[in-house]
């Protein structure tokens, strides 16, 4: 499975947003530092959802990163969050 589909399905799993939508950026961060071929390392991900609600930017990023998994975390290099309620 593809990160980005992997990234979705454990948002989906954990928040069940109104909005998500999960980007492969890889291509434009090319020559980069983290950049591999084949691509998936960089990635966006903008997500709406009603927990997020009265939580802080901080505690927002820190319940996507545990909904997503230390794992899959490890394996890319650049997580790009736009996340709120």
């Amino acid at each position: 499975m593809r990160i980005c589909d992997e990234i979705e399905t454990r948002l989906r799993a954990a928040f069940d947003p109104q909005v998500l939508h999960v980007e492969d950026d890889s291509e434009s961060h090319r020559g980069h530092g983290g950049w591999r071929e084949g691509g998936e390392t960089h990635f966006n991900v903008t997500l709406r959802a009603p927990q997020f609600a009265g939580m802080s930017r901080l505690a927002r990023h820190r319940a996507v990163h545990a909904a997503i998994g230390a794992d899959l975390v490890g394996r890319i290099h650049a997580l790009a969050l736009d996340v709120d309620a």
